[in-house]
């Protein structure tokens, strides 16, 4: 059993006009130590997938299997899943760090609403000292308010926040969405510092170079489900489904091949087709994709595409 194992997981949205599956089915496991990226298009399922998994999905619904830590996590009670668990076993920094903090509020007393919430008894203090300087901050910032702080400085202390309570696994929904290249490259470097101090996350991104850089399994998301999952190097190097070559192929490069775009949208999830769903943009459409997708093993992980069915 690893660390971190999702089975079967389905989370939907009711809306008026139907269910809406906006994660269908997913997939994966982590070891101890091991990171996950999670790619594709907006709307596909990314950060409700994340959302599910820390059981904060207002107004959703979860079904399937996720276990932490040799535990079933889905099945304790919300009390307790918020006494033992949220935040100090898992915890997440949620796009867009303005909106997760506070404008009439200091950022130390944020910190410490957080570990009011979690009942915390040990010396706060140090734990809020030892989270600012994870992140690489000046424990002056605590005095100072959102508005104060520049957009690097608010996602590190979104960041921190995550880190407050020392939990064995982070998903940082989008961490550099929306900074400049030299803050994200910051983002990224911090990351992997956690990564090499033992801690294990998901990264749920756009950019599938910074995923290159740093997770060790990748999950391809489309039409809420991850249609592809292996480790990164077998993802990059040898990509199978071909959603997953056209999004590699959409990446510029610095050896002057023009990047290509895929045609077409995404399918609704409101009335997601039975069959594969990327059947109306692929280029290798053939008759059994008219089908039920598959889930055929690869070295590292599965593919959902009839391509493989005989390899």
């Amino acid at each position: 059993m690893g660390f971190l194992v999702v089975d079967g997981l389905t989370s939907r949205y009711d809306s008026s006009n139907g269910p809406v599956y906006a994660v269908d089915d997913v997939d994966f496991s982590l070891d101890d130590g091991e990171s996950i990226g999670i790619a594709g298009e907006s709307a596909c399922g990314k950060s409700t997938l994340g959302l599910s998994i820390i059981r904060m999905l207002s107004g959703g619904k979860t079904q399937g299997k996720i276990v932490f830590n040799d535990e079933s996590i889905l099945d304790v009670d919300e009390t307790e899943f918020n006494e033992n668990y949220r935040w100090k076993k898992i915890s997440m920094v949620f796009q867009g760090a303005m909106n997760s903090l506070d404008p009439v509020f200091t950022i130390n007393e944020q910190f410490l609403e957080i570990l009011k919430q979690h009942n915390f008894e040990g010396d706060s203090k140090q734990v809020i000292s030892d989270a600012m300087n994870s992140v690489n901050l000046d424990e002056n910032v605590l005095k100072k308010y959102p508005h104060e702080l520049s957009g690097g400085m608010k996602q590190r202390v979104v960041i921190a926040m995550a880190l407050l309570l020392k939990p064995k696994f982070v998903i940082a929904d989008e961490p550099t969405t929306a900074l400049d290249v030299l803050i994200q490259a910051q983002i990224i470097n911090l990351l992997k510092s956690l990564k090499k101090s033992g801690m294990s996350f998901m990264l749920i991104t756009h950019d599938l170079a910074v995923l290159s850089e740093i997770a060790d399994k990748i999950g391809i998301m489309y039409g809420g489900q991850i249609i592809e999952f292996g480790s990164s190097e077998e993802i990059y190097k040898n990509p199978k489904h071909p959603y997953t070559q056209g999004l590699l192929k959409s990446i510029p490069t610095l050896h002057g091949n023009k990047p290509t775009y895929i045609k077409g949208i995404p399918p609704s999830l409101l009335d997601a087709p039975t069959q594969c769903r990327f059947i109306d943009r692929c280029p290798l459409v053939v008759e059994k994709c008219k089908q039920l997708p598959p889930k055929f093993k690869t070295e590292t992980g599965y593919v959902r595409c009839w391509l493989y069915e005989d390899q």
